[in-house]
């Protein structure tokens, strides 16, 4: 028996999803995709393994944007850092604004802790 399956692929270029697709398949990096069937082949797979990894855990995505986020900090404070030494690391500081703290509230907080306190 044949390992071999055949198919027609129909793609409507009037549709801009058709268009795109096509454009994909036509500007591949030929040196990883031999063929349209590899290209395909990989496209499939990855989206339904993608599919998969999603249904068996919902979070995976949110977890996979949270690290990106990480390791674009990582690399801000590591070219901080390569900038000439601690001075670069400092400039970089001083362009993020320092988060505003606002006493009075504390204050006001302890004034009604101790006012209770006093009031046992």
């Amino acid at each position: 028996m044949s390992k071999l399956f055949t198919t027609t692929l129909r793609i409507n270029l009037s549709k801009p999803e058709g268009h795109k697709a096509w454009a994909y398949l036509k500007n591949r990096d030929k040196s990883r995709y031999r063929s349209y069937s590899d290209a395909i082949i990989a496209a499939v797979n990855g989206y339904f393994d993608r599919e998969k990894q999603l249904a068996d855990d919902p979070y995976l995505e949110t977890r996979e944007k949270e690290d990106a986020f990480l390791q674009r900090v990582l690399e801000t404070v590591k070219q901080g850092v390569q900038v000439n030494s601690l001075s670069g690391l400092a400039a970089l500081l001083q362009a993020a604004p320092a988060p505003v703290q606002d006493n009075t509230a504390v204050e006001d907080d302890l004034d009604t802790a101790m006012d209770f306190i006093n009031s046992l």
